[in-house]
């Protein structure tokens, strides 16, 4: 299987993974009473080897999808907080012209991204090959929602229920702040404006919690923590929202 499943295109030059992860890593030997005392609502964690999803990522190769969806319409929604604007257009449109890098001066209320609004109907044959991570906090289900986006495109921050992020292909950075400290940001500017505008100017103590997750790679988010996403490369990515 090709390291990136097909979907490698050119990388922003900025697009670097930061300098050290200030989340914890942990492997198939954390229990789910470790998760739940240790991580569940208190901080964020990536998760290791808890699950094997290598029949998912085959799947989700640019070919294989192409050829399952390209003609289905998807839904697209403008790459900013509240994400108000939705667009439909078939997939294959979607990846012939809108999988381009991110162009740092645009706003990410101009950008159109694929991530949820997925029709369960015609997705149910790729999430039926999905492994979620085996941990769920007690009296909630899991969602899913799956996207695929450019290299330098992400959703700028936002908060809402407890879920997990994996990747399939690509590279995802990660900026999270617990509730009680809300980011500096304007709604409508792209993570990647922020990285370069705002985050270099941060005092240490204003720093995000912040790392990088490679395919496989899993991260869960407590409740209400503002996050913000960047693609590093072009991504497929899924996510488990618990509610």
């Amino acid at each position: 299987l090709e390291s990136d499943g097909g979907w490698l295109t050119g990388r922003h030059s900025a697009l670097l993974e930061e300098d050290s992860c200030t989340v914890e890593r942990r492997d198939a030997t954390l229990t789910y009473a470790q998760f739940i005392e240790q991580y569940a609502f208190s901080r964020p964690v990536i998760l290791q080897g808890i699950t094997n999803n290598t029949e998912f990522q085959a799947y989700c190769t640019k070919e294989n999808l192409l050829a399952k969806f390209g003609a289905h319409l998807v839904r697209l929604s403008t790459a900013n907080t509240y994400s108000y604007r939705k667009v439909d257009l078939p997939f294959q449109d979607y990846v012939d012209q809108l999988l381009e890098p991110q162009d740092r001066d645009s706003l990410g209320s101009e950008t159109l991204y694929f991530f949820g609004d997925n029709n369960f109907t015609e997705w149910g044959p790729l999430f039926r090959k999905y492994q979620p991570p085996p941990f769920r906090l007690p009296g909630t289900t899991g969602a899913y929602s799956f996207g695929i986006a450019g290299s330098g495109s992400g959703v700028p921050f936002h908060w809402h229920g407890p879920g997990y992020s994996e990747v399939i292909f690509g590279r995802k950075r990660w900026f999270l702040y617990p509730p009680e400290k809300t980011p500096e940001f304007h709604p409508n500017k792209t993570t990647l404006s922020w990285l370069l505008d705002t985050y270099p100017f941060l005092p240490p103590w204003e720093r995000p919690v912040e790392c990088t997750i490679h395919p496989g790679e899993i991260l869960y988010f407590p409740d209400r923590w503002w996050h913000a996403t960047l693609n590093l490369d072009t991504s497929v990515f899924i996510s488990t929202f618990l509610g």
